[in-house]
């Protein structure tokens, strides 16, 4: 199986997000996947297969399958572009979400993808005990969003993860503000996983891409999120949809040997 990973969201090494990315000719049993997906130990694991005219997607955490995965995306579409379709401008995933297009434009990719836009939900102490600064408002989609005051509170937040275990049934937690130097900056959190803060999370821009369109009165906007690692994505509002575009580096590239009789039969290179 030929394997790569890829520093999504990034234009030098060692910044933005790693996503392992796996080429297949079919799919493997997903118990196999999930192993691989631990094994890499990355945030998340792509899977590909190329169809017809498309090409189908899964992604993995070390632990779960889940529905929607933004620099994984990015990372799939810039191996499917660097190696397999040279020569095409857009890409159609077929996935959970959905299908998703990715086009490029020299080395900048976008992605369209769902626009999740947050309910607003009722204030509670936890929420500014789990991070350890004061937490403005509180929103909910598939994640849960926390409005703080500044881009120097998102900095310094402390998370305390067992704490935020228990705030409402989430994904993922996103601590949010406006920007200094862009529209908007982030923090993303997952409580309980084994990589419990995201580097950077394309997904969690289908919340804050609606939340902050219409508090800034503005569709086109320039994004940062402040983990260690950093990452510039750059957002267009589009209603039911979202524009999220991204440039990408590749780290490695390689080959995973595994035993067929835990996916297809025999131990070979596939």
């Amino acid at each position: 199986m030929k394997y790569f990973i890829v520093d999504a969201f990034a234009d030098s090494l060692f910044k933005g997000n790693q996503a392992g990315v796996c080429l297949l000719d079919e799919w493997l049993d997903t118990a196999t996947m999930q192993k691989i997906a631990f094994e890499n130990n990355l945030a998340e694991t792509a899977f590909v297969v190329k169809r017809e005219k498309h090409y189908d997607l899964k992604w993995f955490t070390p632990e779960i399958e889940i529905d929607l995965c933004g620099h994984a995306t990015l990372a799939s579409a810039f191996i499917v572009f660097s190696f397999i379709d040279t020569a095409a401008d857009v890409i159609e995933f077929n996935t959970l979400s959905g299908i998703l297009k990715v086009s490029r434009s020299e080395d900048m990719y976008e992605m369209d993808f769902p626009a999740r836009s947050p309910k607003k939900i009722e204030l509670t102490p936890q929420m500014s005990e789990s991070v350890g600064v004061p937490v403005l408002e509180a929103y909910i989609s598939r994640d849960l969003l926390m409005l703080v005051e500044d881009e120097e509170k998102v900095l310094d937040l402390v998370p305390d993860y067992e704490i935020m275990k228990a705030l409402p049934d989430s994904l993922g937690k996103i601590v949010t503000a406006r920007g200094t130097n862009a529209d908007f900056v982030s923090r993303f959190f997952m409580p309980g996983s084994s990589i419990p803060e995201d580097p950077v999370t394309g997904s969690a821009h289908s919340t804050l891409i609606p939340f902050w369109a219409e508090r800034l009165g503005k569709d086109e906007m320039i994004a940062k999120q402040l983990s260690e690692r950093g990452g510039t994505l750059y957002c267009k509002n589009e209603g039911d949809r979202v524009k999220i575009a991204g440039k990408a580096v590749l780290y490695l590239q390689g080959e995973i040997l595994i035993p067929v009789d835990q996916g297809r039969g025999r131990s070979q290179v596939l």
